[in-house]
């Protein structure tokens, strides 16, 4: 193990003797507040080491926990007023069994549905973009964000469309860029450029407030830097729709899960020039050594042996513990759907998170209209079940029925890809700098450095490249808070080109 600062099995006495602030980060809650932070100390002793655990392990901190000891983030499920830093208690609020029974496909109005749904959402987006002048959506081309764009079309007309093409198997700018024309809404693209994306990241680094590494957050701060660049004056983000409308399993994700049982296999196995250059041999030996739930979360991310490794200390089991707040509402789920939805609300520490912190850093405004209360509470309520998740598992039925009034046959509504980044082109383009951030922030990660040199040349192979990227978000932002910090080699956020 490799020496290291931390005193990792002290962090809890530590944690009680540090300030205690609390940021209602819930996205129903609105812009969220992060006046409390003002003059937050930097160095070493304001860190969180089982933080830095959780972003290598999941690449988000655990909520209600944050990078830092002294500040707690409320998210969907935690009640803000309750103390986040004692004995925090999360209940997920659209757990299955909460739900009065919905009226039947049978009994309910179409019709009716459809037209209560679209009335609801276009409610929800006035209300929300409420004093934008220059409203841009992030568009992928999905279900969520088509529906979202009908809604903006009919309240907000002067919105503009920006979709990102992030990897060479995506099919959804034809569709994006279809949907906003016949809409007559602006539409623009941004293709990626890894390195690009990494620069702006490295410029707001200093202004963004607090930590994740979801790894779309590149993609993020790249799409929220060009809206700046362009005179927008606010996002808007079709996320959020999933923990009510609900998450089909596929057998993809039940091979997963049965695949997951918290093992421990010699890093040699990895090492092998047979298995270290196949992205799925090492996405499976990955998931032997995850912990069944935390299999759920997105990505390929470092094994409990290898944080443990790179902090120098025993830590990750400290990070796996704090799954223990949930364990109530895991256990209350009765299906792997209901699992996932769990983890999903879980995981808004980051998929929200990285969207309220870059766009906090670059002073926009950032909405997420399917996270109004009236909307969520209709649908949960109110919407037969089998237009939730219908039949085969097809899921958001009514959502398709809403966009099926407007448009046929779009292609990536069919088959729905993701928000991707090319994580390889990123670590083509960024090792050496990445390697100096670890060469700076060695007392806090000692084996860092030697994990980068050991898997130089294994880094067009995903599954390490996901990795990478861990560590590439990761380090600059410690590093930025530590005393005496250097300057990070970033440059101008002036520089943005639409496609």
């Amino acid at each position: 193990m490799n020496a290291s600062l931390w005193d990792c099995a002290d962090t809890a006495v530590h944690a009680t003797t540090v300030k205690r602030i609390q940021i209602n980060a819930a996205p129903s809650a609105g812009e969220v507040d992060f006046s409390p932070l003002g003059g937050h100390g930097h160095g070493f002793a304001s860190l969180d080491p089982v933080s830095i655990a959780d972003l290598l392990r999941n690449a988000f901190v655990y909520p209600p926990h944050s990078i830092y000891r002294d500040v707690k983030v409320a998210i969907s499920g935690f009640n803000p007023t309750q103390d986040l830093h004692g004995n925090p208690q999360f209940h997920f609020p659209y757990q299955s069994s909460a739900a009065s029974a919905r009226p039947s496909t049978r009994t309910a109005n179409g019709a009716v549905l459809l037209e209560t749904y679209h009335r609801l959402l276009c409610d929800a987006v006035s209300r929300s973009t409420a004093g934008m002048q220059s409203p841009w959506l992030l568009q992928s081309g999905g279900k969520d964000s088509t529906s979202m764009a009908i809604a903006l079309a009919e309240v907000k007309p002067q919105t503009t469309c920006i979709t990102y093409l992030g990897g060479r198997e995506e099919n959804e700018v034809d569709s994006a860029r279809f949907v906003a024309h016949q809409l007559g809404l602006r539409h623009e693209l941004l293709v990626c450029d890894p390195g690009r994306a990494y620069d702006r990241y490295l410029a707001l680094v200093p202004r963004m407030p607090l930590l994740t590494a979801d790894f779309a957050t590149l993609s993020y701060v790249d799409l929220a830097t060009e809206i700046a660049i362009s005179g927008g004056d606010g996002v808007v983000d079709a996320l959020g729709s999933d923990t009510y409308f609900g998450l089909p399993s596929h057998w993809r994700q039940l091979l997963a899960a049965l695949l997951a049982n918290g093992l421990r296999l010699p890093s040699s196995i990895l090492d092998s020039s047979l298995v270290g250059r196949n992205f799925r041999l090492c996405y499976v030996l990955g998931t032997l050594q995850m912990n069944r739930f935390e299999r759920f979360y997105p990505g390929s991310r470092f094994t409990d042996a290898e944080v443990d490794a790179l902090l120098g200390c025993d830590i990750s089991a400290q990070s796996r513990a704090r799954l223990e707040t949930f364990r109530a509402d895991i256990s209350a789920a009765g299906s792997m759907e209901a699992r996932r939805r769990v983890a999903a609300t879980i995981v808004e520490a980051a998929t929200f998170g990285k969207g309220i912190y870059a766009a906090f850093a670059l002073a926009l405004r950032l909405v997420y209209p399917y996270c109004d209360v009236r909307l969520c509470d209709w649908i949960f309520h109110e919407v037969p079940d089998d237009l939730l998740i219908g039949p085969g598992g097809v899921n958001k039925v009514l959502v398709r029925q809403h966009i099926a009034q407007r448009f046929q046959h779009l292609p990536y509504v069919q088959a729905k890809g993701c928000f991707r980044f090319d994580l390889c082109g990123l670590a083509k383009q960024r090792f050496d700098q990445v390697h100096t951030f670890a060469r700076q922030t060695q007392a806090l990660l000692p084996g860092v450095p030697r994990w980068l040199e050991v898997h130089r040349n294994r880094l067009d192979n995903k599954y390490f490249a996901s990795k990478f990227y861990l560590l590439a978000m990761t380090l600059p932002w410690l590093l930025s808070r530590l005393d005496e910090a250097p300057v990070l080699a970033g440059v101008d956020t002036d520089d943005g080109i639409l496609s």
